[in-house]
Order: structure tokens, then sequence, then C-alpha cells
């Protein structure tokens, strides 16, 4: 088979662009999916049909078996979703949910409430964006639900938590691959003297876009600030249709579903903190166990940097399921309504597995096009210096949302910018690499084949589409913002400029979608 690389050719732009236009004007994503899997295979064939077909046959494989062995992190990852499901299900049937519910009624008594527990929840679940947008989807959305939030606001909230406080969190699944990253790409220019995990804490107030995504968020939680697509969910929730029915029930939701009368608090909280908890300890054990083999002393930082993200994912859901399905018979629910609630919550998942399959094909076929190398080689030619850390959050965002990986995206440009500032200017070359980080969460925000906007979309309950569509306004509002402030950081070599003209820049902004959202 005749395989070919198109990294110097425009034309590795198509399967991402075709696939991306068809799902936001047809809003079917596996058809738009799998018509851009398609394209890429036909070109990376040249177009024969025979090679196109074993091309596909090969990367539908690649999925379950790769290089010999079972594809360990697309199982694993496929197999928390399967298990969430069925927590989920469980803590539902079990009453539990709406035992929590009733509780919160007296204590979150307001929209605006329900919407800041939410925000406050993501800022706390921060290990994995994976991770958050599940847990705390399955915790909000009983409360949510109840005081009329639309399952499109719900998909933002968990969205605009997710990455970017990942991003700059350095005890998370991000920051340890971040950090990584960094530290390889320092040393590699003798930059031996900083701690990377200092590098990794100065780079912090640098990322824009993470930071000004969750103050908008707040505002948004706070004063209702709904423009554009997700003024009509919300407008559509206070009559009770949550998510668009007409689109039939969207991933993760379990409507229907019988619910027990004698339902406890316990029965969502345990369940989930058992998740947690173990998630945290098979993530720090994995790394440990990495760490010794490699004869290096424990630190946590460390572990985190070594993990098994979907190994410790799939266990953690294990045992949370174990738990889940203890407190069931503890409280003598019947064996039908149990397997009635196990058969429905896996059943939820499939359409987001449906999904993640084929977003995972296309990145397969994006990246044997070099489509991310293609974006990278742009940055070249006649740009000044001063504009490269706005040009690089651009550049970065586009990669991002072509590829639909913000990981993929920083394995690209970060080697891209530190050789660009190293060639100008060696003190910018962290605004440079903080550029890229924001850039990439942006576009992945915005990005229908991003993985972890459709697990977003999953953990809320909300329809793919409609949850990029009514997010991008407020994506790219942040993004603005970003730029200036990345202009203005580029001219005046100073972080504390650039910060200030994104206040300034932000706060114009807000009084602006007041003004709108009237």
């Amino acid at each position: 088979m005749n395989v070919l690389s198109h990294a110097d050719s425009a034309l590795s732009l198509l399967p991402p662009v075709v696939a991306i236009l068809l799902a936001i004007f047809t809003r079917r994503v596996l058809l738009s999916l799998g018509v851009g899997i398609l394209l890429g295979a036909l070109l990376l064939t040249q177009f024969s049909l025979g090679d196109t077909s074993l091309f596909l046959v090969d990367t539908v494989k690649g999925l379950v078996w790769d290089d010999g062995a079972l594809n360990s992190w697309n199982l694993q990852i496929l197999g928390f979703l399967v298990m969430l499901g069925m927590i989920t299900a469980l803590i539902t049937v079990s009453g539990a949910s709406r035992a929590f519910a009733e509780w919160a009624k007296n204590r979150i008594r307001n929209k605006r409430d329900a919407k800041l527990m939410t925000v406050f929840l993501g800022c706390v679940v921060f290990i994995d964006d994976y991770f958050n947008s599940l847990v705390v989807g399955s915790i909000s959305k009983p409360i949510t639900d109840r005081y009329y939030i639309s399952r499109a606001k719900l998909a933002y909230l968990l969205d605009s938590t997710a990455a970017p406080i990942c991003v700059i969190s350095p005890v998370s699944s991000w920051g340890a691959y971040i950090i990584a990253l960094i530290g390889g790409i320092l040393t590699a220019h003798g930059f031996t003297e900083s701690g990377h995990l200092s590098v990794f804490v100065q780079m912090i107030p640098m990322n824009f876009y993470a930071i000004f995504a969750m103050l908008l968020l707040l505002c948004v939680a706070i004063w209702g600030l709904d423009v554009g697509p997700m003024r009509q969910h919300e407008l559509k929730a206070q009559k009770g249709e949550l998510f668009d029915e007409s689109k039939g029930l969207p991933p993760g939701a379990n409507a229907d579903l019988p619910e027990a009368d004698t339902g406890k608090i316990i029965g969502l909280f345990l369940p989930i903190l058992a998740l947690i908890a173990a998630t945290l300890y098979f993530m720090i054990s994995s790394g440990a166990d990495v760490l010794a083999a490699d004869g290096n002393a424990f630190s946590v930082l460390g572990a985190f940097e070594n993990t098994e993200v979907s190994q410790s994912l799939f266990y953690g859901s294990i045992v949370g399921f174990i738990v889940t399905l203890g407190l069931a018979f503890a409280q003598k629910l019947s064996m039908e309504l149990i397997i009635k609630g196990i058969t429905a919550g896996a059943r939820s998942m499939l359409p987001a597995i449906y999904i993640l399959l084929f977003a995972w094909s296309i990145a397969g076929v994006i990246g044997q096009l070099e489509t991310g190398k293609y974006m990278a080689s742009l940055v070249t030619g006649a740009i000044p210096f001063a504009l490269l850390p706005a040009v690089l959050f651009i550049l970065a965002g586009i990669t991002a949302f072509s590829t639909g990986t913000s990981w993929g995206t920083f394995g690209i440009m970060l080697p891209i910018a530190a050789d660009m500032a190293m060639g100008s200017d060696s003190t910018m070359m962290l605004p440079m690499l903080s550029a890229v980080l924001a850039g990439a969460v942006f576009g992945d925000h915005c990005s229908p084949i991003s993985d972890t906007t459709i697990l977003s979309s999953t953990g809320a309950s909300c329809h793919h589409i409609d949850h990029v569509i009514t997010q991008l306004p407020y994506a790219l509002i942040v993004a603005l913002i970003s730029i200036v402030g990345y202009v203005v950081l580029g001219y005046t070599a100073s972080v504390m400029a650039g910060f200030m003209a994104c206040c300034a820049v932000f706060a114009v902004s807000v009084v602006g979608l007041k003004y709108y959202a009237r």
C-alpha cells in the first residue's frame, strides 16, 4: 500500500476543513467525520480505491490493535466511558440524584448558584480534562436540570473549566505532559539553571486564554450573559426543553429511567469520591512505578509526569462502579432495576463512543497527512518579531482546530516557538511558549473533532454540535482578548502590560455582553 505525505501541501488541510464545515452545516457529526476520513485516505493513497480500502481497514484495526498489541489507551478510555455511564445510571435509578437535588434545593436557591457550583467543582476536579468533564457533569446535572439551565450551558461550564484549569495546573495530566515537553526544550537550548516546574509556574500568568476564559465563564454564570445560539437554548430551557429533543437523546442521557424512593445523598457522593480517590491513587502509583524502574526518586510531580492516564481512569472507574453496585445492593434495589440501570448506562455512552472512534480515526489520517507540520511551516516568513506571540497563538489555534488535539499541537508547535525565540530574542522564549499553549486550548475549544469537546458534550448530555456552536462566540471573544494581550506583550516585552491590556479589553467585552444580553 502506497501512502504519501502532504506536509508541504495545502491539500493536507482539506480533510479536517471539509469534516468541520460539514459538521457545522449538516449537524451530522459521524457523517461529516466519515467524509473527512475518506477524503484523507484518498489523498494519502493518490485516489487508489484498492489502497484506500486497505488504508481504512488498517485505520479501523489500529483503534483496537496497534504495533502488535492491544491499543490500551483507546480501549481503556472507552472502558472508562462505559463504566462512568453505568455508574451514572445506577446513581439515577437508586434515587441518589433526586435526593441530592432535593437536598440542594434549600441551599442552591437559584440558577446563578447552580452555575457557580458547577464552576467551583470544575476548578476543584483538575487532575484530567476527560475526568473533569464527565465527573462534574454527573454531579451537576441534577441541579442544573432543576433550575432549567440548558444542557448547552452546562457543557460550556464544563468545557471552560476543564482544559483551561488543566493547562495551568502543574499537578494534572496536562501539566505533567507540558512540563516534560518544556523541560526537554529548555535543556536542548541550554537553559539548565531554572527548574522545569518553576518555569511552568512563571508561564501561568502569560496563558491569557486560559485565565480570561475562566473569568468570562464566571461573568456568564453570575450575570447570565447569554448571546447568540446560547440565548436560544436558554430560552427553550425555561420552557422545559433542556436539549433539542428533535435530535433524539444526546450522549450520556438516561431519560425515562425509574428512580427508587429510598435514595440518599451518600449514593451520589460516595461513588464519585471513590472514583476520584482511586483514580488519583492509580495515577500516582503508575507514575511511581515508572520512576522506580528508571532509578529516579519519587515525587508527586514526577509521578504525574510518568503516569498512565487512560489506565488510571479505567481502574478508577472500576472501583467507582463496584462501590456504586455495593450501595445499590445495600439499598436493596431489585436485580431487575440494577440490570436496567447498568444496560441503560452502557447504552447511553454509545453515541459518544462512536464519535470518539471517528475523531481518533480522522486524527490519525490528519497525522499522516502532516497537517500540523504544514500549519507550522506557515509561521516562517516576513513576520515582525513583536507580532510572533500573537501569530503563534493564532497558528496554534488553527492547528488545534484542524487536528482536534491540544496535545498534538503542543508537540508540534512548542519546539518551533522555542527555535524562533532563540533565533531572535531568547528573553521572549516563555511568552512565545505560553502563546502556543493558549492558542492550542482555544482551537481545541472550537473544534467539533476535539475529543475533549466531545466528552464535555457527553458529560452534560448535550448534542455535540449544539455545544460547539453555543461555546464558539465566547471562545472567539476570549481569543480576541488574548491576541490583543500578546500583541502588547510582543511590542513592550512586558507580561504585566500584556495582562493589563487583556484586562481592559475584557472589561469592555463584558460591558458589551451585558448590554447585548439585556
